[in-house]
């Protein structure tokens, strides 16, 4: 396996939903707490020239490319929609929920052109967070919220992404640190038949980085690669799963830091893996042993990605 190299010297605090900008040779990502946008040209594993930041007035926790220019970006309070870097923002849709308990968090669009976003429900002891869809008719509640009751909700929703085909897409819990995968029917945008994709063990009680106790993480965010693998980052296990479309793990790969946040596939040929990482309420023991975490990380890898896929403004 290749080695990684460091992209960024300027740590996130929480870097997230990275994606690859084929036309303009770029990587954007979120830094959710540090309420800033990023973006920097990226040729081979090497950054050209510096990151450029857009601060905004509230947590981004997603993203993604507007087709004939522009970005989706899910804010705390809603969605919405830019068409220039730093330009002013149109509101697409106000967010469902109480956002002083919840946020979005990690979502993308699909291969129709719509815009999902899962939230986060921040005092973590309900599964009130839900699976959200922005198409020309609004905003719709997929899974959780008002849809299917609590029992189709999570606590962080995470790890969203689809099949090549687009008959599957996966949708992660971290805090219960579960993949699911459903059923996706493309024209109507519903999911179906969902059931556990990967079950991973507790944290136990009272880990620590560092801690003798074994601990491989829980799920955030993902990716799926032109195999229909589906990578995903395992925070504070400071590593990546790829999986097979069946659920079993093809590969581990360690990761230069403990808390890799979320993987993407970028570059010309869509074989450079990106991951962004975290250091937000690390340690300070940690963070020293770890000087690079919260920057983004990239690697070569065999078999590429997907190209990201743009919102249908």
């Amino acid at each position: 396996m290749n080695a990684w190299t460091r992209i960024t010297l300027e740590p996130d605090a929480l870097g997230e939903s990275p994606f690859w900008h084929p036309q303009e040779q770029c990587l954007y990502w979120v830094d959710i707490p540090g309420r800033r946008i990023a973006r920097v040209a990226v040729q081979g594993l090497q950054a050209q020239g510096p990151v450029a930041y857009w601060p905004l007035m509230q947590e981004p926790g997603c993203i993604a490319p507007v087709l004939g220019g522009g970005l989706v970006m899910a804010l705390r309070d809603g969605i919405y929609l830019t068409r220039e870097w730093g330009g002013p923002l149109q509101l697409l849709a106000a967010a469902p929920y109480d956002t002083a308990k919840q946020r979005f968090n990690d979502g993308k669009c699909d291969a129709q052109g719509r815009f999902w976003a899962g939230s986060l429900y921040e005092p973590k002891d309900q599964a009130l967070g839900a699976l959200y869809m922005l198409d020309g008719q609004g905003l719709h509640a997929m899974l959780g919220g008002t849809k299917d009751g609590a029992h189709d909700g999570v606590v962080t929703a995470n790890g969203l992404a689809w099949s090549p085909d687009g008959r599957a897409a996966y949708w992660a819990d971290t805090a219960a640190h579960q993949i699911r995968v459903f059923g996706f029917d493309a024209t109507s945008g519903q999911l179906t038949h969902g059931r556990v994709f990967y079950q991973a063990m507790p944290k136990p009680a009272g880990w620590a980085w560092g801690s003798a106790a074994p601990y491989g993480g829980r799920p955030d965010g993902a990716a799926v690669d032109s195999e229909g693998c589906y990578w995903s980052a395992q925070y504070e296990g400071r590593r990546l799963l790829r999986f097979s479309p069946q659920g079993e793990v093809l590969a581990e790969v360690a990761t230069p830091v403990p808390c890799p946040t979320m993987p993407c596939f970028g570059g010309a040929d869509l074989k450079t893996l990106f991951i962004t990482t975290a250091r937000h309420g690390r340690s300070q023991a940690e963070l020293a042993q770890y000087p690079g975490a919260g920057c983004v990380w990239a690697m070569r890898v065999e078999v590429a990605g997907l190209a990201v896929n743009g919102y249908r403004a």
